[in-house]
């Protein structure tokens, strides 16, 4: 047997499904490549391994990964031994505002405390957050803490965001309230996607004020966000980022009243050495921005 189909077959084992283990191999290998290799698998062992829709493992195909698990579940674990037990790598998922404007400063501050160490950063959502801590891809997860969670993901919550409006710096509104004030919302919003956790949480404060409001453009990032905003298509919803000044050529109207959005670090088992250090850094920078 090719090695490397049994690896990938772990993958797809693992994942649940073809697609799934595509998204998360550790390296470059696109879908129809990794069915080829695995139907080359099966042919060679004379056996269907799994049953694509819905997935399943067939009998061969579980005997065969209970067989290979404990080989190719334990790489990782072999390379610290042999590195004598030293970590020398963190795997950290993020959503792009995290990684932008707090992991620099963090992982600076974790390099000073263990020279050497290498970081892996991940731009995701939390559901993808979640997911990759349960599939191993990621050690840490540093995401909005709202929604149910996966069971065996493990939570802390670091700090608390508050959200605003962006609106256009000369725009002449003043106040939040202006808006609630009137009968029917005039200025489109830009918002997040309707099952973002933050549009979720913008919704219950709009439901207290008896207010719709439902966005024109539906956008990921806050630059995109203000880019259309100073454009003139509407007002933005928006994280404040602690610290930070509003982007050039926008200015933010608090939103009094309205949740704010609990932000934290997602792991699984036990935390390591690593992720011990990487929690008390993180605590101390929450701290450290919210007094600033």
């Amino acid at each position: 047997m090719n090695i490397h189909h049994l690896e990938l077959f772990y993958h797809v084992a693992r994942h649940g499904g073809v697609s799934a283990a595509a998204r998360r191999i550790p390296y470059g290998i696109q879908q129809p490549a990794i069915s080829a290799q695995i139907l080359q698998l099966e042919s060679n062992l004379g056996t269907t391994l799994f049953h694509r829709r819905p997935f399943k493992l067939t009998k061969s195909g579980d005997e065969l990964y209970r067989f290979i698990e404990p080989f190719f579940g334990g790489i990782d674990d072999v390379a610290k031994r042999l590195r004598g037990g030293t970590e020398v790598s963190l795997r950290i998922g993020a959503p792009e505002l995290i990684l932008r404007e707090y992991l620099p400063e963090l992982l600076r501050t974790m390099r000073r405390r263990r020279p050497g160490l290498n970081f892996t950063l991940i731009s995701a959502a939390i559901d993808e957050i979640e997911a990759s801590i349960m599939s191993q891809q990621i050690d840490i997860g540093i995401s909005p803490l709202i929604g149910k969670r996966c069971d065996g993901v493990k939570r802390k919550e670091l700090t608390r965001v508050a959200m605003a409006l962006m609106v256009p710096k000369n725009s002449k509104l003043i106040s939040a309230d202006q808006i609630w004030k009137q009968d029917r919302i005039a200025e489109p919003l830009i918002g997040w996607p309707k099952d973002h956790a933050i549009w979720r949480v913008f919704q219950l404060g709009l439901q207290k004020r008896k207010a719709e409001w439902f966005p024109l453009l539906e956008l990921n990032s806050q630059e995109l966000m203000a880019r259309y905003v100073i454009e003139g298509f509407g007002i933005g919803l928006v994280l404040v980022e602690p610290g930070a000044p509003p982007l050039a050529g926008t200015r933010l109207l608090e939103l009094p009243g309205f949740p704010k959005i609990p932000y934290g670090l997602l792991w699984t088992g036990t935390l390591s050495p690593l992720q011990k250090a990487f929690f008390e850094e993180a605590q101390a920078l929450a701290a450290a921005i919210a007094a600033r």
